[in-house]
């Protein structure tokens, strides 16, 4: 058993529907989550820079003494999870694994879509992670760069995020898929409308979902999941706009997650002190 908390990190705010899945499988767990607001987005970054950004935050987390490390942004787990891995004395997951896994199963036609970032889709990684759960898969993938904004903006059911997926998934329905990916930690609060858009015999896996499974059952497997009667707490970090990050992450978390500190990886990050509380 360990009281010690779980980090949570994303290139963002969109990694909170992974906090959120963990919060609701996980009521008794401690979580810090990091969100690199000022850098944000990762999806058009090389993944060298994406390398360099998740190794700062792997050592911040570190220095809160967290037990284990969850990638809740594809981006990074595409780019950097091995790295991480090879780095960290704690355990690390990602979310592309759980996803795939969960994709590979859900299927019957052996036809599965995938949609992300450009970053996440142009790393190939989410093919490679569903031909090694299962070689006979055909795999039809596509980067939904628009979605990421509409959420953020709150427009979940806007008429102008239907016709952007109308357009985005029209590749999915012509390839007959009957599972779709939501490849991107942000696309979980567009499930009414992509369900409505694909049709319900199309299964969507929720990676967030998948992930907090994943860290549940190692937790238990590695004996360091909180007790049952364990006083669970919630830290929030962003590196910039902390007022926007509270608004946003309200849908999210079905209620602000604040006060929101705010650390500077570059300067006060070795003291693991937020320079900034909102509200």
């Amino acid at each position: 058993m360990s009281i010690a908390p779980i980090g949570i990190f994303d290139s963002g705010i969109g990694g909170l529907t992974v906090a959120s899945a963990i919060r609701k499988l996980l009521p008794n767990e401690s979580t810090i989550y990091f969100g690199d607001t000022a850098r944000v987005p990762y999806g058009p970054k090389s993944p060298e820079t994406v390398r360099r950004y998740a190794r700062e935050i792997l050592d911040w987390l570190l220095a809160q003494q967290v037990k284990a490390v969850v990638i809740a942004c594809n981006t990074v787990t595409a780019h950097a999870l091995d790295d991480l891995r090879s780095r960290s004395p704690v355990p690390v997951i990602g979310v592309i694994e759980p996803g795939a896994r969960a994709a590979a199963r859900a299927t019957t036609r052996g036809k599965v879509g995938v949609i992300g970032t450009a970053g996440t889709i142009a790393s190939g990684a989410y093919p490679r992670a569903l031909l090694h759960a299962r070689p006979d898969l055909q795999v039809t993938d596509r980067a939904c760069p628009l979605f990421v904004p509409l959420v953020e903006e709150g427009w979940f059911d806007h008429e102008a995020t239907r016709r952007v997926a109308e357009e985005y998934l029209a590749p999915m329905r012509q390839a007959g898929i009957d599972a779709l990916v939501l490849g991107c930690t942000h696309y979980p609060m567009l499930k009414p409308l992509l369900r409505r858009v694909m049709g319900d015999e199309v299964q969507l896996i929720d990676s967030a979902e998948e992930t907090a499974r994943e860290l549940a059952d190692l937790l238990v497997e590695l004996g360091l999941a909180a007790g049952v009667n364990s006083d669970a707490t919630e830290r929030w970090v962003a590196t910039d706009d902390a007022a926007r990050f509270a608004r946003v992450g309200a849908v999210f978390m079905d209620g602000s997650p604040a006060p929101v500190e705010v650390v500077d990886l570059g300067g006060d990050a070795r003291s693991g002190e937020g320079r900034e509380v909102y509200p």
